[in-house]
């Protein structure tokens, strides 16, 4: 079977690969692109480890064809930060231990900086609500849940 060229912008930056038309968008992040930050946890949609934003919309990259990405513009967890400093929400979560294993962390971040790219001042109901598609079996999600929100103060207080 042919290989499918796909055109796209991935973390800001014209990107081509070549896919099978049946390989999903974590796949070739993972494998020939070598962004390797998004997390397979479960290739069902179910987990959220997976998770980056096309064309601004949060999506699990597991349950998108990497052909389906021709002409859009995706963001991971590698693009999340500008240059070497980190984003405060990444800051955040090391500070208030919000992470244990490491394999939710991707896609936890990658939600909560889509919620407050969209509502800078969050309600704890809407943090939980947003970051609900993302399963962590280690850190009982309080840790998160509190992270997002003081990252949401400081970013607020940091544009006053």
């Amino acid at each position: 079977m042919a290989k499918l060229h796909v055109s796209t912008i991935i973390n800001g930056e014209p990107q081509e690969f070549l896919c099978d038309a049946e390989q999903s968008l974590l796949d070739v992040l993972r494998g020939p692109l070598g962004l390797t930050g998004s997390k397979e946890g479960c290739a069902s949609g179910d987990c959220g480890a997976c998770s980056v934003t096309v064309d601004g919309r949060l999506v699990c990259s597991c349950l998108m064809l990497a052909a389906e990405a021709e002409g859009k513009s995706i963001g991971t967890i590698e693009g999340m930060a500008p240059g070497d400093r980190l984003h405060p929400l990444q800051t955040k979560f090391l500070e208030m231990a919000a992470l244990q294993c490491g394999i939710c962390t991707p896609g936890v971040l990658m939600a909560a900086k889509s919620l407050l790219d969209r509502n800078p001042d969050p309600t704890e109901h809407e943090v939980r609500y947003w970051l609900a598609g993302n399963l962590c079996r280690c850190t009982g999600y309080d840790k998160i849940v509190r992270a997002v929100m003081e990252t949401a103060k400081d970013m607020r207080e940091a544009v006053r």
